[in-house]
């Protein structure tokens, strides 16, 4: 995806787009610290602020940073404010397709670079954890 859509400029930060309260949900609601929580919420906010910018990429975000989107969602008049402020419009959750999740990720990655947005490396990789399914996994020993 080759894209020269920048940060809005009334976007100093994705952190600084909602109340500081709101960061404690995600904690509250995945019972995780509070440091990994606000990593969540933060990349989840660059990853509605970059779906504001490419509203038809059909952007995704990863297992982690859906956390941040899910808990961030529960708060609906909050969220549809955030949505209103920052995109214009509602951004809707829509549960994609788990094949092209992968790729989807990538696109998203890419386009929050482009656009000047911070990327939290760790929180867009997937889980090294294997279960042996054979979905997924390279080196696959049946091929």
């Amino acid at each position: 995806m080759t894209t020269l859509a920048t940060r809005p400029d009334h976007i100093a930060s994705p952190r600084n787009t909602i109340r500081a309260d709101l960061f404690a949900r995600i904690a509250d609601q995945y019972q995780m610290p509070a440091e990994r929580a606000t990593r969540i919420m933060e990349q989840a906010l660059a990853f509605l602020i970059a779906c504001s910018i490419h509203p038809h990429a059909g952007l995704s975000p990863s297992g982690e940073v859906d956390k941040g989107w899910h808990a961030f969602l529960l708060f609906t008049r909050e969220y549809g404010e955030f949505c209103q402020r920052i995109a214009g419009r509602f951004i809707h959750h829509h549960p994609g397709e788990p094949e092209t999740g992968a790729s989807r990720v990538g696109a998203t990655v890419e386009a929050m670079r482009a656009a000047g947005l911070p990327v939290d490396g760790e929180l867009w990789v997937p889980s090294s954890e294997c279960s042996q399914c054979y979905q997924g996994c390279v080196d696959d020993p049946r091929t």
